[in-house]
């Protein structure tokens, strides 16, 4: 795809390729990834909604789960709503400086969930691991220093490859990305320069934030297992374990995945194998996540349902809408 206009007055605009072979049944994946869309949605909003509204989830787990919750939200809207207007749409095309906003974006939210998973591992270590320190060690200011370092660690890196990528030089023909939104290894595929140096920089800051964010996860649920298998309850193993094993699931998808599409040396080589394997990173964990990490646990499904029960009882007690709801459940 090539860009179109001046690059230098944010004119320019690039072409999505979109999914290769799939684009000649686009309302029929418009139908698909609209659904995952809301679904994710409201998965990840109904686990912000009742952390932050019931006491009971007061606590630094779910605080961490909430956070996750909206970097999954941010992520998925910074990706999906462009793609599936261009699934309606005749005209793939996404101006340069959406593209690179886009790219920021994706990078920034990614980089800031990595950290926060190694943050939650550590979490689960220190409450089974060091439970009497837990308390003191995890306090509410803890927990808001740590996240904010999780949302800042990703915000900042990722700045200076930003303005690397758009200060290229691109090729004025045949410049269309090959994939469904502004990747790097496409963008950089489509430079009218040698990007051996970014590359290898991009290689380096992507090995340091995932590598070292899962050598930390590994080393905190590696240590979680060896501490359940000493423990002699046979259900307080069960319960530990229930609790680590969905975590895991997630994040072997999420780093199995970002690793094959980053930590490589280059980037721009191999673009049309990334698309399909960008689909876990931005389609099937923010659509797990809920459901694996909270959904399933008692405490958030106890809660969900005290708050339906609330809300069900304020409509009831509405003059307008509780008599409706009360004619219609007599009929």
């Amino acid at each position: 795809m090539a860009p179109r206009g001046n690059q230098s007055d944010g004119t320019t605009e690039f072409v999505l390729a979109g999914f290769p072979n799939l684009n000649s049944t686009g309302v029929g994946l418009f139908s698909v990834f609209f659904l995952i869309y809301v679904l994710t949605l409201t998965g990840n909003v109904l686990i912000v909604g009742v952390v932050g509204a019931d006491r009971r989830l007061q606590t630094p787990m779910y605080f961490f789960l909430g956070n996750l919750s909206c970097l999954e939200i941010l992520i998925t809207s910074v990706i999906i709503p462009k793609m599936l207007s261009n699934f309606l749409s005749k005209q793939h095309t996404i101006s340069f400086a959406a593209c690179i906003t886009q790219f920021y974006f994706y990078f920034f939210l990614g980089a800031s969930e990595f950290l926060l998973l190694a943050v939650m591992s550590v979490d689960r270590y220190l409450a089974i691991c060091r439970p009497l320190h837990y308390p003191l060690l995890m306090n509410g200011a803890v927990c808001f220093r740590v996240a904010l370092a999780c949302w800042v660690g990703g915000l900042l890196p990722v700045l200076g490859p930003t303005v690397a990528v758009a200060s290229l030089p691109f090729c004025k023909q045949g410049a269309v990305v090959r994939h469904f939104f502004c990747d790097s290894g496409p963008l950089l595929h489509l430079a009218c320069t040698n990007t051996t140096k970014l590359e290898e920089a991009d290689f380096v800051l992507a090995f340091l934030v995932i590598v070292a964010s899962l050598t930390i996860t590994a080393a905190s649920y590696g240590r979680i297992v060896l501490a359940v298998l000493r423990t002699p309850s046979a259900a307080g193993r069960q319960k530990a374990f229930s609790t680590c094993t969905s975590h895991l699931m997630v994040v072997t998808l999420f780093y199995g995945s970002a690793i094959f599409l980053y930590v490589r040396p280059s980037q721009s080589g191999s673009v049309d194998a990334n698309w399909s394997v960008t689909v876990i990173t931005t389609f099937v964990t923010p659509l797990l996540n809920p459901f694996i990490y909270a959904l399933r646990n008692d405490g958030v499904k106890e809660a969900l349902k005290d708050m339906f029960r609330k809300v069900l009882a304020e409509l009831l007690e509405h003059p307008f809408l509780g008599e409706n709801l009360r004619k219609k459940t007599v009929s």
